[in-house]
């Protein structure tokens, strides 16, 4: 004769799985769309000076290398 069995389901076990499912697709996304802002604010002084200019390895070529003479304002 079979038994049933009751397994009980802990309440945070639905939310990891929900969260375990979602992670590699909203981490992709966040990354896409954070490449896209620094990309499309790369042309603004802010950016350029408080982030671009200071990456390790590719930060001088977002350096200013105009002379101050040659600059308007």
């Amino acid at each position: 004769m079979s038994r049933v069995l009751y397994h009980p389901v802990p309440p945070q076990r639905p939310v990891i799985k929900f969260f375990r499912s979602w992670t590699p697709s909203l981490t992709l996304w966040g990354a896409g769309a954070g490449i896209t802002a620094l990309y499309l604010l790369s042309v603004t002084p802010l950016v350029k000076r408080g982030f671009l200019s200071k990456l390790p390895v590719i930060g001088g070529y977002w350096e200013d290398k105009t002379p101050a003479s040659d600059k308007p304002f």
